[in-house]
């Protein structure tokens, strides 16, 4: 954990992980964009490919609402590495959501840097503040 990760006030914390619950199903439809993942393949996508971390047990109740939804269809394939597993892949309305739900978000979160772009001189200064204190030591 870097130290300004340990600065953050306990309510930026859970706000974060607001945002970040509330980014899950476009995450999870962006990492099955390119073909069909099983389960624990999903996982390593989203933490490869971004900064969520998603536990196994969090994982299969978001897929099942999706399926529910004929966002992603599922079907279990035999493995050679012993039991079978259980493999998602979007459907074209799957593809679609992803689509609308992408271009909703690229808006949304340029036009939120556009409007926090004032705040990174404050958040440049201070770690040139901090940086300073420490020299100072």
């Amino acid at each position: 954990m870097t130290d300004e990760r340990q600065a953050v006030p306990e309510s930026a914390e859970k706000w974060e992980v607001q945002l970040r619950k509330g980014s899950l199903e476009l995450a999870i439809l962006a990492s099955l964009w390119d073909g069909r993942l099983y389960g624990l393949e999903i996982l390593r996508r989203l933490e490869s490919r971004s900064e969520l971390v998603v536990v196994e047990g969090t994982a299969y109740p978001l897929l099942n609402p999706l399926r529910a939804l004929g966002l992603v269809e599922s079907e279990w394939v035999e493995s050679d590495q012993g039991h079978p597993r259980k493999y998602y892949k979007l459907t074209a309305a799957g593809r679609q959501r992803a689509l609308d739900m992408s271009r909703i978000w690229t808006r949304f979160s340029g036009s939120m840097t556009n409007l926090l772009e004032p705040l990174k001189n404050g958040i440049e200064q201070k770690r040139t503040d901090r940086k300073d204190k420490e020299d100072e030591a």
